[in-house]
């Protein structure tokens, strides 16, 4: 199949479709972010860089079978400001749009984050089908809940690989991403501030895990995402605001060590194979983590209908 892959960041959706199993011929993928292109290109050399999506008219792709992409989400989102359309990545949806109608792709797929129903409704009126609510929960250690808008047929949920937290954690992680005794004290100020929330977890050696925001004294710049308050065994992170850019994640084991999670931990919650990331800083690496897609996710979506087909011909055998 050739795959013309929008907003592509680190090519996730290279690494979907060779778990599902499908043949990728040409893979083109429109990018500006540098970091996230020299990652996809230390992966996947054969890829084919177009950058500015908004220079598309300026390349004549043939023969496209598949657009997949998850235009910029950050004006959807209920952690947001939620300006939707009026903000000019929100409009990037649009061109999204026009690349979809010019080639006429056998299958396209659109990822984003959930956001009010009026804005749903609209970009359901231009993709011409509904979405499907899928959280990453089922295949991951987190609660990620996004909406995926495709023709692909016979998608449905995910089964539940009732993978937990601890099931993500390194052994033993770099001294580094341990928080000193100072820092530690510096928390303990913020505690009664109105953003701050404790997620209690179901087991022995890891009791709590905490989020501070925007702390002056401990702001890593490591864009990790927020986390809400879940009784679940996984992880709650969605994109956020640009607010979210301060704030760390820190794992808080037996209320006595406290350390932020790793970018090989960061990797594994959105399901990407070790290391994958390791070309650039570990800022960069945890900026384009929590931007883009849980690839099991997509892999799941990929498969279905390869099972479907699969299913017809062990019939008809």
């Amino acid at each position: 199949m050739k795959i013309l892959s929008l907003f592509d960041w680190m090519s996730c959706g290279r690494i979907a479709l060779e778990r599902a199993w499908i043949q990728v011929d040409k893979y083109y993928a429109s990018e500006i972010d540098k970091y996230a292109i020299q990652v996809s290109q230390k992966n996947y050399p054969d890829i084919i860089q177009l950058w500015d999506i908004n220079n598309w008219r300026e390349r004549d792709l043939w023969e496209i079978d598949m657009i997949i992409g998850g235009s910029p989400c950050q004006w959807f989102s209920f952690a947001g400001k939620q300006l939707a359309f009026n903000d000019p990545r929100s409009k990037l949806f649009f061109t999204m749009v026009d690349i979809i109608n010019h080639y006429k792709p056998k299958y396209f797929l659109l990822e984003n984050v959930k956001m009010k129903k009026e804005f749903q409704e609209i970009i359901t009126q231009y993709m011409w089908v509904e979405p499907i609510e899928i959280n990453s929960a089922l295949v991951s250690a987190q609660n990620r809940k996004r909406l995926y808008w495709t023709n692909i047929p016979w998608v449905e949920q995910p089964q539940d690989k009732a993978i937990k937290i601890q099931d993500i954690l390194e052994s033993n992680p770099e001294e580094k991403y341990f928080l000193t005794d100072k820092q530690i004290r510096s928390l303990g100020r913020f505690e009664s501030n109105s953003r701050f929330y404790d997620i209690m977890w179901k087991s022995p050696s890891l009791t709590t895990m905490r989020w501070w925001h925007r702390q002056p004294k401990i702001a890593y710049n490591d864009y990790s995402d927020q986390i809400l308050w879940d009784k679940s065994r996984a992880l709650n992170t969605w994109c956020g605001s640009n607010t979210t850019k301060n704030a760390t994640l820190i794992l808080d084991i037996e209320n006595k060590t406290k350390r932020k999670l790793t970018p090989l931990e960061c990797e594994r919650l959105q399901t990407l194979p070790d290391n994958y990331t390791e070309w650039v800083s570990n800022t960069q690496r945890y900026k384009m983590l929590w931007n883009w897609w849980t690839v099991d996710v997509i892999a799941h979506i990929f498969n279905c209908f390869n099972r479907k087909y699969e299913n017809k011909e062990t019939q008809q055998g």
